[in-house]
């Protein structure tokens, strides 16, 4: 018997109880950064009073049943990129007691770990996550799909899921960066929509389309200045830009300032939303990964009784005190 099961059975003895965590590993994720690191991760969150079972995930999707089936237990650790906690958190949407969950981040663009206060140390961040606090989130839904932090439509928004695996395993983000210069360059027209904000009808053409809880996006951090992740709205931005040379204008002002510094672009902030898109429909990238539907009207909600344990660091920052 190992010296952390020894210690468990001492604790049980003495009548200590231990929490309970049901941690989920994305084998395909940060090069197999979770497995290759599992033993460390149960020895952590021993060391922090969680019996730990492991279970890891075998195709996209899997990590919503996982969630959706569980027994009751104190905390959900979700091990893999972007989209593996966005799985995890559309499992615990279809729960009548909803978990709390955590996210250790091991993906290419990171951006939920980055805008939580993580780092690139594995352990390191699981061991802030562990000391952190537990908040109450907003989630949106999208078609009642829930998204964890951003949902996008038009030019570039397909690059997450359209770029090679492979080429993500080789080089990371950079795999992203050649993508997304390859689509400067490819004529994509504009797209026809209606919206409506709190039921006020809007009509245009737009490139497109971002509505989000975060205020990092696609690896760019402060996308949008002074976000609350818990003020019960989204941020939704339109782009209408089309010559290449003012999308590059717009990325290099989103890399040194905020996006409301951009013309051709219009920003809400809106709790009641609704999109029409007029044009052929091609499908969304929410949290990274695609998402197709059948209708081309979108309805978007917000949920706001959702729990996730994150580090202190950058609580103050991105909620409000309630």
């Amino acid at each position: 018997m190992c010296a952390f099961q020894e210690l468990k059975g001492r604790r049980k003895e003495f009548g200590l109880k231990m929490k309970t965590c049901v941690v989920i590993i994305n084998p395909s994720s940060g090069k197999g950064l979770g497995i290759k690191n599992k033993s460390k991760i149960e020895n952590i969150l021993d060391n922090y009073n969680y019996e730990s079972e492991f279970i890891i995930t075998k195709y996209r999707g899997h990590a919503t049943k996982i969630v959706e089936k569980l027994e009751p237990v104190d905390l959900v650790l979700s091990v893999g990129g972007d989209g593996t906690f966005s799985e995890a958190m559309n499992g615990n949407l279809k729960r009548k007691k909803r978990l709390v969950l955590a996210h250790l981040p091991v993906g290419t663009t990171n951006d939920i770990g980055y805008m939580y206060g993580l780092g690139n140390n594995l352990l390191t961040n699981l061991k802030l996550i562990l000391e952190g606090s537990i908040q109450k989130i907003d989630i949106g839904l999208i078609n009642n799909h829930a998204f964890t932090y951003v949902a996008s439509y038009g030019k570039f928004m397909d690059i997450p899921y359209k770029t090679p695996q492979d080429l993500k395993r080789k080089i990371g983000y950079l795999a992203y960066l050649f993508e997304g210069i390859k689509q400067i360059f490819r004529y994509v027209p504009k797209c026809k929509i209606n919206f409506y904000i709190d039921g006020e009808k809007h009509t245009g053409k737009y490139t497109f389309i971002i509505v989000s809880n975060a205020n990092r996006i696609a690896g760019i951090n402060n996308f949008y200045n002074d976000i609350k992740l818990n003020d019960n709205k989204f941020e939704v931005m339109f782009c209408s830009l089309h010559k290449k040379i003012d999308i590059l204008k717009a990325f290099y002002i989103l890399k040194t300032s905020d996006v409301k510094y951009i013309s051709g672009v219009e920003i809400y902030k809106t709790d009641n939303l609704k999109i029409e898109i007029l044009d052929d429909y091609k499908s969304w990238c929410v949290d990274g990964e695609e998402f197709s539907d059948t209708k081309n009207c979108f309805e978007f909600k917000l949920i706001n009784d959702v729990s996730i344990l994150i580090p202190d660091k950058n609580i103050e920052k991105l909620f409000i005190k309630k």
